[in-house]
């Protein structure tokens, strides 16, 4: 079983959690991440045009690129990772570039070998599979696809072909972290495309709050949260992590008992 099946199959919403590399100190915070009881990783591999995200994700690749980070440094973290904790998934979010650069063989064989799980690419459709996603999967890592709300159903079986580990719902059109999606558009999206897959679909996108992220939890598998981190390690930089795993832990609680309230 791997570590998203894993993770999955426990009767309670998953939280996934993003930082982004190199931000702040990487490897505090993921550990925090871990013990205030994130389920899933996602680490964002910093780029110089993140056109996806919001603000505080724009600030967060800005000030880890100042700080010179490498792609072999995010493989290192990861690898870092995977040794302090063997268990938890660990998704890499980016975009492109850098991981194509070398060529998809050698990006997925370095995921592969860090441990990580599975793969975000914002900018690549499915309709580009071939640039990356038959590297990953013969490295046996998922590629996690997005689906929006203006994927319709005529294009959902495009989205989920070749995606592995979980759906993405993105649940506004627009920025990471900037406003949220009414919580009646986010059941019946979900609804929609549970009904179309097997796979667990985790819904993120300007999730900021315990509450908030406890509606969406009634109903998705997974519920992520990016932005509201960010902020917490802007705010506090290096001593960030106590504070970052006092706010996982709360969403972890919102999140984790929220299937036993609807019940």
């Amino acid at each position: 079983m791997t570590r998203f099946a894993a993770t999955f199959a426990k009767p309670q919403t998953a939280l996934v959690a993003f930082i982004t590399a190199g931000d702040g100190n990487t490897a505090a915070n993921l550990d925090a991440l871990v013990a205030g009881g994130a389920d899933v990783i996602e680490l964002g591999m910093p780029f110089t045009d993140p056109m996806a995200d919001g603000p505080a994700i724009q600030q967060a690749n800005l000030r880890s690129l100042a700080k010179g980070t490498t792609t072999a440094d995010i493989f290192a973290i990861a690898a870092a990772f995977r040794a302090r904790h063997p268990d938890t998934p660990l998704v890499l979010m980016g975009y492109a570039n850098p991981m194509t650069i070398r060529g998809g063989d050698w990006f997925a064989a370095e995921c592969a070998k860090a441990g990580v799980d599975g793969i975000i690419c914002v900018d690549i459709p499915a309709e580009e599979d071939p640039e990356l996603g038959p590297s990953l999967r013969a490295a046996g890592v998922d590629l996690i696809r997005l689906a929006t709300p203006t994927t319709d159903t005529a294009r959902v079986p495009a989205v989920l072909s070749g995606a592995g580990g979980f759906l993405y719902y993105v649940s506004v059109a627009g920025i990471t972290g900037q406003q949220q999606a009414a919580q009646a558009s986010i059941d019946e999206a979900v609804a929609r495309l549970k009904s179309a897959t097997d796979l667990p679909v985790a819904v993120g996108f300007g999730v900021r709050t315990a509450e908030q992220a406890a509606q969406i939890a009634k109903v998705a598998d997974g519920v992520v949260v990016g932005s509201a981190f960010i902020d917490l390690i802007a705010e506090h930089g290096d001593a960030a992590a106590p504070h970052v795993e006092a706010f996982t832990r709360s969403l972890a609680d919102a999140i984790h008992g929220a299937k036993e309230i609807a019940a």
